[in-house]
């Protein structure tokens, strides 16, 4: 039996806008993540930014710290 993927909302143009206004690429990005002790890889966090995956709540806590933003500003837009 095939399983079909729910759409969700997608917050990935938001992690993208916070992203290259802080100047980062995704790989400098996820090398910051890794040293934080996220264990994700570049792959990983492009399919956050393209909707393909939903991104982990570990995660989002870490890039809150990584950019000095609200949770607001990942899910802007998202109401």
């Amino acid at each position: 039996m095939e399983q079909k993927i729910r759409r969700d909302l997608n917050m990935g143009d938001n992690l993208r806008r916070l992203r290259d206004a802080y100047g980062l690429s995704q790989e400098k990005l996820c090398a910051e993540l890794q040293r934080r002790g996220c264990d994700i890889g570049r792959t990983t966090y492009a399919k956050y930014e393209s909707g393909e995956l939903n991104i982990r709540a570990s995660v989002i806590v870490e890039l809150k710290k990584i950019y000095s933003c609200s949770y607001d500003d990942f899910f802007y837009g998202l109401d």
